[in-house]
């Protein structure tokens, strides 16, 4: 209790006192080296350790109780012994023993958690809480074992450790970091106030003040609260490590690994520090460094399981590819490169090209792009650990990671935009520094992706249109808390669209120039409220004019339409949604219901009539709701295609990843011979998935068919590396187009596949012949390249 008080003479004596009295017990021997550690005894403190093992080996018959074996196995982790096996023949051996001892349970538990083994920490200390009940140590643990999976289940838990002590300090810092993180800084130190006078030299609440100073450039209050934090124990690898992951938590990669390798100048075999250095240098780009450091930590400490997700996937991406080109580096899957890693370069060009120039920033160093094939793997690269599901890409600074179409299942979203959108984040973080809160840096993200390209990034929704007008609106001067634990993944999305918005209210109503000055300033450490007050005005009244710019917003989007859903019919047939539509005319989810049935139904002309009525009531919203894609519908069963065409074509400039609306447009193209339209909707499918050989054969056709020799190449190459039906007629076509436009080497190349598949394509010869007769000519000279390289002439005596 003095120790947790932060009464660290009182608690020497304490300490002395019982050890006259207590002198074998291996708990008190224990508890000594905290005592020894936070008054500076440092000497004192490493030798508990052969004190306790000199006990153990002397006296083993004396420590079979409960309590003592526990020490015993706390003993063991210490000095680096095999955690699963602790774990297993000595905590759960306890279990079974003396299934009444809480320690235990508490043991296994705690030790899962500090392995990052949430799954199996919430087992254990469920079984704790079975036993005692009331205890907020417990409930504490399975806060933090259910933090990174369920916000709300977690601070129920941190709820109900308060109400049983309100001054429990672990629970109090665990509440804080959840603040520091939602940046709610002033929440944050008002907890660590509480904290602070239960304990004034708490290191973990000092630690968070150093943080909190150094977001606010405040260099000399940083010093002082860290000094503060190790005055107790000078050597605290603690200390450091907790203010490098929160730093890390806040994007600042480079100040967190300078953090932790502070801690490990205290104690080099620290392995939190190690492990979180691990993932901060790979956030970095310094990969030969992060990938050792996790061998390192793994090597130690096998049952870490971020460092042995590391490992494995270390292994995993030596199969990889790596494609350079202008200042990029992207990692990927070797097939998959092939296929489109040309593409990802030209896109990253483009976007560097366009938002560098937009935003006034220079790109210095090289900008590493991984694209994973698997979600976990994306996970464990980007997290440490599997999991972060909503997540399809996530950016460092100059670090990209992505998930690939391959890893989204048949419903990829489209990673071109997905792409343009870390890439925007790469531009804003590099000029700030890393020193932005996150809503306006995915605010900026998705804006651009909406000017880059109509149908791309987020639009209203009828949804999101409840949200604000049923005042779920989050203010701008708290919006970064929105990403933090959301109620749903709609609210979660919901958070980057109102982001946006912000940006474009900022943007429409004083100027880009505003903005760009409020991220010179943020780069220069200003903070984001007073940057904004300087150039735009103070956030009370930016969070007033928002809220009008975007209620306005969500009005114009609801068109003449009512929306009530109290008594909405269920399972009703067209005959009783038109009966209830008599006493609510305007209703739009009575007509989108009312069309449904009647497309159910058949009723191919009824139901046009009652879409045309929606969309007039509503037509902004008829484009996001699905009404659109229900008008498709019913204009193809009409063999009305001219207008099923023009609709589609709607749906299309304003969606990102409708794949059954581009495959349809490219399949009316072909059946039209519109060659441009095939090539278009080719492209907006390979933008969403590009592993796929439909479009490669469409862009192949278009271009033969409009004799586009380039955009028929592009197809039959890609086309040639996908296992086709018939490799030889592929290739052969590819040789040809290639002779045409001069490129001979390379048609030469491809003559010659299509006649490693079918050595009897008389066509194949033909070409070849052809390309040989007429070869380019060689850099040094008139020589031309041989068909084959000379064989060295032979001896004259040779056999």
């Amino acid at each position: 209790s003095e120790l947790t008080l932060g009464r660290y003479a009182e608690a020497t004596a304490t300490l002395a006192e019982a050890q006259g009295s207590f002198g074998e017990s291996l708990r008190l021997l224990w508890l000594s080296r905290e005592v020894w550690r936070f008054t500076g005894d440092s000497q004192k403190a490493d030798q508990v350790l052969s004190e306790i093992g000199t006990k153990i080996e002397r006296s083993s018959w004396r420590y079979k109780d409960a309590e003592s074996l526990l020490m015993i196995g706390k003993f063991f982790l210490e000095l680096g012994a095999d955690a699963k096996k602790v774990r297993q023949e000595i905590f759960q051996s306890i279990e079974q023993k003396t299934p009444t001892f809480v320690g235990a349970y508490v043991a296994s538990a705690e030790l899962s958690l500090s392995k990052n083994d949430y799954a199996l920490a919430a087992e254990d200390f469920h079984k704790a809480l079975k036993v005692d009940p009331e205890n907020p140590r417990i409930l504490y643990g399975l806060a933090r074992s259910f933090e990174p999976s369920d916000g709300a289940l977690a601070q129920k838990y941190i709820d109900e450790a308060l109400k049983i002590n309100p001054r429990h300090l672990p629970s109090l810092l665990l509440m804080a970091e959840s603040h520091l993180l939602a940046e709610r800084y002033q929440q944050t130190e008002e907890l660590l106030e509480r904290v602070l006078t239960i304990n004034p030299v708490e290191p973990h609440a000092w630690a968070m003040r150093a943080v909190l100073a150094h977001l606010n450039h405040d260099n000399e209050l940083e010093t002082l609260a860290r000094a503060q934090a190790l005055s107790g124990w000078q050597e605290n690898p603690e200390v450091d490590y907790l203010i490098g992951k929160f730093l890390s938590q806040k994007y600042r990669f480079a100040e967190g690994a300078l953090a932790q390798k502070r801690a490990l100048n205290f104690q080099e075999d620290y392995l939190p520090a190690k492990i979180q250095l691990s993932n901060d240098l790979l956030r970095l780009g310094q990969e030969e460094e992060g990938w050792k450091l996790a061998r390192e930590v793994f090597d130690a400490d096998n049952y870490n399981v971020v460092a042995h997700n590391l490992t494995m996937l270390e292994s995993e991406m030596s199969g990889f590819r790596t494609l350079s080109s202008d200042g990029f580096v992207v990692r990927m899957d070797a097939h998959e490169a092939e296929i489109y890693g040309d593409r990802v370069l030209h896109l990253l060009t483009q976007a560097r090209d366009k938002l560098c120039r937009k935003y006034n920033y220079e790109l210095v160093d090289p900008i590493a792009v991984e694209i994973f094939p698997r979600q976990q793997d994306f996970a464990i690269r980007t997290f440490g650990l599997p999991g972060g599901a909503g997540f399809l890409g996530v950016c460092f600074g100059k670090v990209i990671t992505m998930n690939s179409p391959a890893s989204q299942g048949r419903s990829p979203s489209n990673w071109e935009a997905v792409l343009w959108h870390e890439f925007c984040h790469v531009v804003t973080l590099s000029k700030t520094g890393n020193k932005m809160p996150r809503w306006l840096s995915e605010g900026i993200s998705v804006y651009e992706e909406r000017l880059e390209n109509g149908g791309w990034g987020q639009s209203m929704t009828p949804a999101y249109r409840e949200m604000i007008l049923n005042g779920e609106l989050t203010p701008v001067s708290r919006l970064s808390g929105a990403f933090l634990q959301p109620p749903s993944a709609e609210h979660l999305l919901f958070a980057y669209y109102e982001s946006s918005l912000v940006v474009e209210y900022l943007v429409d109503t004083y100027g880009e120039e505003a903005l760009l000055l409020i991220l010179d300033e943020l780069g220069k450490g200003l903070a984001i409220n007073d940057a904004i007050a300087r150039h735009v005005g103070p956030l009370e009244k930016i969070d007033v004019e928002f809220e009008t710019f975007i209620q306005s917003r969500a009005r114009s989007f609801s068109g003449q339409a009512t929306y009530a859903k109290d008594d909405l019919p269920t399972r009703a047939d067209a005959q009783a949604w038109k009966a209830w539509l008599e006493d609510h005319p305007k209703n739009y989810y009575g007509m989108q219901g009312y069309a449904t049935a009647l497309i159910q139904e058949q009723q191919w002309v009824q139901a046009r009539v009652v879409i045309d009525q929606l969309v007039e009531l509503a037509p902004e919203l008829a484009c996001s709701g699905g009404v659109l894609l229900m008008k498709a519908r019913v204009l193809r069963e009409l063999s009305e295609t001219r207008d099923e065409v023009d609709v589609l074509e709607q749906i299309a400039q304003h969606s990102s990843d409708v794949l059954e609306v581009y495959r349809r447009l490219t399949e009316i193209g072909i059946e039209r011979a519109d060659w441009e339209s095939v090539i278009v909707n080719a492209r907006r499918t390979l933008a969403v998935n590009p592993l796929i050989p439909e479009p490669y054969r469409a862009l192949a056709s278009a271009g033969e068919r409009r004799e586009d020799s380039e955009v028929a190449i592009e197809g039959l190459k890609v086309l040639s590396r996908m296992e086709p039906f018939d490799p030889a007629d592929i290739h052969f076509r590819v040789a040809r187009l290639l002779k045409e436009t001069g490129r001979m080497e390379e048609a030469r190349r491809h003559a010659l596949l299509a006649l490693a598949e079918a050595p009897r394509y008389r066509d194949a010869h033909e070409l070849l012949l052809s390309v040989v007769e007429s070869p380019p000519k060689s850099a040094t000279g008139n020589k031309p390249t041989p068909l084959f390289p000379e064989a060295p002439a032979l001896p004259e005596d040779a056999p």
